[in-house]
């Protein structure tokens, strides 16, 4: 072998030798740049209608969130609250995609189509919904049977009144408030066919001023209980203020108005945002639309007032058991709507669809939908 070709070789040799150490080295390296960091945590984010200190949905939603994150550590949540039923939320919805949020969960009837809009542009991103009725590939929707807890209550109030007239303050006219109205009033009805039900409407989710005022146009008219869809205590503030009594809804408002809150449908959404964040992390999830019961958990009626008697209470927890056992259901036959034709003859239960389009007030409502 002549000296140019050895020097070749040995060349390449020394090249060989070179670009081995340097991988050797680098290998060491690089299980620490593909690892994941350890703080690095699977984000969630929530959107709210009203402020998380509301007392009533959104505190009971950032309720759950706090729950999820107790529950998960590895879980990182955020909220942004008081996003109003407008363009808004899409900007919201939006940004929060962006930031790496996994799951979003949207709490208000409104946002449906800003939810149905951003999601087709954040396909990897999960959209959860509550109580609406649009899905997609990635958007559920979520919501418990509240009407079952507002039956019981309407057994609770119907058994009070004293005046026959019992006041509702009403949120907006959809569905979901229509269907708690007629739940409330049928409870109502059950014990006392003599007592109405007056309904006032406010527009209004989350509007302390406007919803006492309502409670109070109905104490006026003679009602001596108020029961009500929105997220603040005004309505049962009300109600003590006169000497009245009050159902609230969406958490224990007892402490706010303590010798007039009776009782009222209260949320445990917690462990239903366990449930789902689980299902994504674990890739099981898949798009439905959730109703549950009150056999779940979801739902409840909240703690009594000390005015409630023992009667009462064991009357309602009698009710109560063929709900959850399934014995019974709300909306079975005979129900006669306002102008007393029969809608649900007897022995008929409504169904899921029917009870999610309602667009009529049951017999004892006082009242009417606007259109």
């Amino acid at each position: 072998m002549n000296k140019g070709k050895r020097r070749y070789s040995l060349l390449l040799l020394i090249a060989f030798l070179i670009t081995a150490v340097l991988l050797t080295g680098c290998g060491s390296q690089k299980p620490a740049e593909n690892k994941p960091a350890a703080s690095e945590k699977f984000k969630v984010a929530f959107v709210y209608v009203g402020p998380v200190g509301d007392a009533g949905w959104t505190f009971s939603h950032d309720q759950g969130r706090k729950f999820l994150e107790k529950e998960m550590p590895n879980v990182e949540t955020t909220y942004v609250e008081s996003v109003p039923e407008g363009a808004d939320a899409e900007r919201v919805l939006t940004e929060l995609a962006m930031k790496g949020n996994k799951v979003i969960f949207a709490t208000s009837f409104g946002y449906m189509d800003y939810v149905q809009k951003v999601a087709q542009k954040f396909p990897d991103v999960v959209f959860m919904h509550a109580t609406g009725f649009k899905t997609a590939k990635n958007v559920g929707t979520y919501f418990g049977r509240a009407y079952q807890a507002r039956y019981l209550s309407g057994i609770v109030a119907g058994k009070q009144t004293k005046s026959n007239v019992i006041g509702y303050v009403a949120a907006f006219p959809i569905p979901e408030v229509i269907r708690g109205i007629n739940a409330f009033t049928l409870g109502v009805q059950s014990v006392n066919p003599d007592a109405v039900v007056k309904v006032v409407w406010t527009n209004t989710w989350y509007n302390p001023a406007t919803e006492k005022d309502a409670a109070k146009s109905l104490l006026d008219a003679g009602a001596d209980v108020i029961a009500q869809h929105q997220d603040t205590p005004g309505p049962m503030q009300a109600a003590e203020e006169k000497g009245k009594f009050g159902i609230g809804y969406n958490t224990d408002m007892r402490s706010f108005a303590p010798k007039a809150v009776m009782t009222g449908p209260v949320w445990n959404w917690g462990p239903y945002y366990v449930k789902v964040v689980k299902a994504v992390m674990d890739k099981t999830w898949k798009s439905e639309q959730y109703w549950g019961a009150m056999s779940e958990n979801i739902i409840d009626l909240g703690p009594y007032g000390p005015m409630v008697s023992e009667d009462v209470k064991a009357l309602v927890a009698k009710k109560k058991d063929s709900i959850v056992k399934g014995e019974w259901d709300v909306f079975t036959g005979p129900i006669a709507d306002q102008q007393g034709q029969i809608k649900v003859p007897q022995g008929q239960k409504m169904s899921d669809k029917e009870m999610l389009e309602f667009n009529w007030f049951v017999k004892g409502v006082e009242g009417t939908i606007p259109k």
